[in-house]
């Protein structure tokens, strides 16, 4: 494994453990701090937007500017957001950091351009999915560790250890090298994003499936409080599943083909949502948080397949695009769950688990078909390059 590459998996490694620390309770604070379900689903609905409008133009900057300095950028808003959040004990304050910490998700498309162009001999789909495992892998003790902090003293200082351990994370993404900037051919410039069908045509299924997906998951954490009476300790052991779940699914479809992993991955989502909706016991729940894991492994196989539909000059770009429409769905789905759990907590499993099906329907059927993408010659990673940014 290159150098890079290393370093990207440690400091992936410690994002996930300080994220890992408190994502899982942030519907729980909102609802500690005077939220209702709906208002719960805006303001993540909201965070969504956040996490949505800066992909693109991170994209088209890290293709003309270089991939380094946006890593560099998202790394150090992300730990100030997280301060704000440690910091400020009233809900407007909260969600200035919240609505902050979604705009780092701006990283995405860099960041696997940066993985891509950095892999060596490993396929797209092996190098994303392999990083993605080592975030996940710290993020399986994260969760466990933040309940049991939330349990004795509260979940407001959960925050602070996080932000502290986000501290060690900037420190080791700064040495990263820079990569150089590819140059598109002439008949690249011609031909665009715009007019590629099939890339437009699956970016369709891209959104169904992650909103399908992303439904049952914003008030899960509610539901297991208020609706089956889970303590914070034990919601977290159940976000360390998750991230367990993964780490083990990122390694097994990593090594298939990014089509048939995407299909899995859905299907195994599809189960979570069965589970939480029909289980009864903390042994249901914690196999439903397993396969949780496939809600990741998607995305990030998602963004696999738009690889092979797009020259690599266009790469950021398209990246930006794909996670861009991933990360609508994240608008709407928590809106959408805040009005069903209002309505009737389980139809945010119901009406999940029926979407899900359509949406492996869809993808089965249509999602493209490519063979394994070719390695790139080593000559992309001289560091005598011009343009290295």
């Amino acid at each position: 494994m290159r150098r890079d590459l290393i370093l990207i998996a440690l400091a992936m490694f410690t994002w996930g453990l300080g994220e890992g620390l408190f994502i899982y309770f942030q519907p729980l604070y909102l609802q500690a701090l005077g939220s209702n379900p709906i208002t719960i689903g805006t303001i993540l609905g909201a965070m969504g937007v956040a996490m949505t409008i800066a992909h693109i133009p991170a994209g088209y900057l890290a293709d003309k500017f270089g991939r380094r300095p946006i890593l560099w950028a998202s790394w150090f808003l992300g730990m100030v957001a997280t301060w704000i959040m440690a910091l400020g004990n009233t809900l407007p304050v909260f969600i200035v950091g919240m609505l902050m910490y979604g705009l780092t998700s701006f990283v995405m498309s860099p960041l696997n351009s940066y993985i891509t162009t950095a892999r060596g001999k490993f396929t797209v789909q092996r190098a994303i999915t392999l990083i993605s495992a080592a975030y996940n892998l710290g993020a399986i003790s994260g969760p466990w560790v933040g309940g049991a902090i939330g349990d004795r003293v509260g979940l407001r200082p959960v925050y602070l250890v996080s932000a502290l351990v986000f501290v060690a994370s900037n420190l080791v993404i700064y040495f990263i090298r820079p990569q150089p900037i590819d140059i598109p051919h002439s008949e690249t410039k011609q031909k665009g994003l715009p007019w590629n069908r099939q890339y437009v045509g699956f970016l369709g299924i891209v959104f169904l499936a992650m909103f399908a997906t992303y439904l049952p998951q914003p008030l899960s954490s509610n539901f297991l409080q208020n609706e089956r009476g889970l303590t914070f300790s034990q919601i977290g052991r159940l976000g360390s599943m998750a991230s367990l779940g993964i780490v083990v699914l990122n390694l097994i479809l990593g090594h298939l083909d990014s089509r048939l992993g995407f299909i899995i991955s859905q299907a195994a989502v599809g189960l979570f949502a069965l589970l939480l909706w029909q289980g009864t016991g903390t042994i249901w729940f914690a196999l439903g948080y397993f396969l949780l894991g496939g809600y990741r492994v998607a995305r990030s196989l998602a963004t696999a397949q738009a690889r092979n539909l797009v020259h690599q000059a266009n790469m950021g770009l398209a990246y930006g695009v794909t996670e861009t429409v991933g990360s609508f769905a994240v608008i709407v789905a928590p809106l959408l769950a805040g009005y069903l759990y209002q309505q009737e907590p389980t139809q945010i499993y119901s009406y999940s688990f029926g979407l899900i099906i359509l949406s492996l329907l869809l993808s089965a059927r249509f999602a493209p078909r490519h063979k394994t993408d070719p390695i790139m010659q080593d000559s992309l990673y001289n560091p005598k390059k011009e343009n290295l940014a």
